[in-house]
C-alpha cells in the first residue's frame, strides 16, 4: 500500500507558519522528494538558515505511528542515519524533521556500494533494540509460513529495518545510511540481510546465487538456520504474490519475480 504524495504548499498555512517558526527561518525553497512510498509529504527545505528534510503525515493516517516510532528509533542509530531534529504534531499533521545529508541512493550494481551496504547491515547488528513497541517478525509473515511453530523461528532481540529498497540506502561521505524505518520489526537477527537478498536480485540484477553471497558477508547471516531461511524465503514469495494479486503495477512484479526466484533456489539448491 503506497500513500499519495502532496506538496509543501498544499500543507495547510498553520502548519507551514508552525514549521518556519520551529525551523527559525524563512523557507526560500521546498523540493518535494518523490523516492519512498509511505510519506504524505516528503520535501526537502531550503530556509534562511539551513536545509533540513520534512516528512510527515496526517494525524488521521492508518499509518501515523511510523512517524512517532521513526523519532523514537533514532537516537540509537548513530552514524546509521540521518539524525532526527525534531517531531512536531500540529494542525492535524505529524512532521518529522530530519537534518539534510548531500547524499545519493545505493547502486546495488555496484560492489562499493554494496560493499557499504554490507557495512550498514553490519553496524546495525550492534544496535541495541529498544524496548519500545515494534512489530514483530513472527506475526509479521505468520500469514505466509505453514503453521505458528515456523513463523516462531523468526523471532528475536534484534532491531531490523526489513524494506532494503536501494532507495531507502543513502551513499554519504564514504558511508551507507540506512533511511525510512517505516517498517522497523524486532525479530531475528538474519532477517535483514536475507531481506536484502530479494531486493539485490530486482533492483541489482544479481543471480540467487550471488546475492546471498552478498548477504553473506554480513555478519548475521550465519546465525540463521538453512531449513528456516528456505521457509523464510517461501514466506517473501507468498507475501509477494498477495500484493501483487492480478495486475500488479511494474515495481510490485519485478519484487514478486525477485522473491518466487529466491525461493526457487533455494528450494532447488
Amino acid at each position: 500500500m503506497t500513500t499519495a504524495r502532496i506538496h509543501w504548499a498544499e500543507l495547510p498555512a498553520a502548519v507551514r507558519l508552525a514549521v518556519s517558526d520551529r525551523l527559525g527561518g524563512r523557507v526560500l525553497a521546498a523540493e518535494t522528494i518523490s523516492a519512498g512510498f509511505n510519506s504524505e509529504i516528503a520535501v526537502r527545505l531550503t530556509t534562511t538558515e539551513r536545509t533540513v528534510f520534512i516528512k510527515g503525515m496526517r494525524l488521521n493516517h492508518p499509518r501515523v505511528w511510523t512517524q512517532r516510532r521513526e523519532a523514537e528509533i533514532n537516537p540509537l542509530l548513530q552514524d546509521l542515519a540521518p539524525r532526527v531534529l525534531w517531531h512536531k504534531e500540529v494542525g492535524g499533521w505529524s512532521l518529522v524533521a530530519f537534518e539534510h545529508v548531500d547524499a545519493r541512493h545505493a547502486d546495488y550494481a555496484a560492489a562499493g556500494d554494496l560493499e557499504l551496504t554490507v557495512d550498514a547491515l553490519s553496524r546495525l547488528g550492534s544496535v541495541p533494540c529498544p524496548e519500545i513497541e515494534l512489530r514483530r517478525a513472527e506475526q509479521r509473515w505468520a500469514a505466509y509460513v505453514d503453521g505458528p511453530e515456523v513463523a516462531a523461528r523468526f523471532a528475536g532481540e534484534s532491531l531490523l529495518h526489513t524494506d532494503l529498497n536501494n532507495e531507502n540506502v543513502l551513499v554519504h561521505e564514504g558511508r551507507a545510511l540506512l533511511v525510512d524505518w517505516a517498517w522497523a520489526t524486532r525479530g531475528a537477527a538474519w532477517i535483514d540481510p536475507a531481506l536484502w537478498v530479494i531486493w539485490l536480485i530486482a533492483v541489482g540484477g544479481h543471480a540467487p546465487a550471488q546475492a546471498e553471497a552478498w548477504a553473506a558477508r554480513v555478519p548475521a547471516w550465519k546465525s540463521g538456520e538453512p531449513t528456516v531461511m528456505d521457509a523464510f524465503a517461501q514466506a517473501q514469495a507468498r507475501m509477494w504474490d498477495e500484493i501483487a494479486g492480478e495486475a500488479p503495477d511494474p515495481w510490485t512484479a519485478r519484487l514478486t519475480r525477485a522473491a518466487r526466484q529466491w525461493a526457487d533456489f533455494r528450494e532447488h539448491r
